[in-house]
C-alpha cells in the first residue's frame, strides 16, 4: 500500500511528512509525483482508520526536502489529496 515517512501530531493536527533527499532541493521537490501523493494519501487513510484516537483530527501533508550540507526545507501543507 505504501509507507509514511513521518507522522507527527500536535494538538488536533496530524502531519503526514514525506521526506525527499536529493543532491539539489529542486530535484528533491520534483521527486514527489502525483502518483506518490496518491499512494501516501491511501497509506494515510489506512493508518488513520485503525486509530480512533485520531478521529476528528485535521490531517495535513507536509514535505521535508533534504540536500547534502544544507538545512532541510520543511514545506507545511504541501498538497491536498483529491476529495
Amino acid at each position: 500500500m505504501g509507507e509514511i515517512d513521518i507522522v507527527a501530531r500536535r494538538g488536533r493536527t496530524v502531519a503526514i511528512v514525506e521526506v525527499k533527499a536529493r543532491m539539489r532541493l529542486d530535484d528533491a521537490a520534483a521527486a514527489l509525483t502525483p502518483r506518490q501523493q496518491r499512494r501516501i494519501a491511501r497509506a494515510t487513510e489506512h493508518f488513520l482508520g485503525g486509530r480512533s484516537e485520531l478521529a476528528g483530527c485535521w490531517v495535513r501533508f507536509d514535505v521535508m526536502l533534504v540536500e547534502p550540507w544544507r538545512t532541510p526545507k520543511h514545506i507545511v501543507d504541501a498538497w491536498r489529496p483529491p476529495a
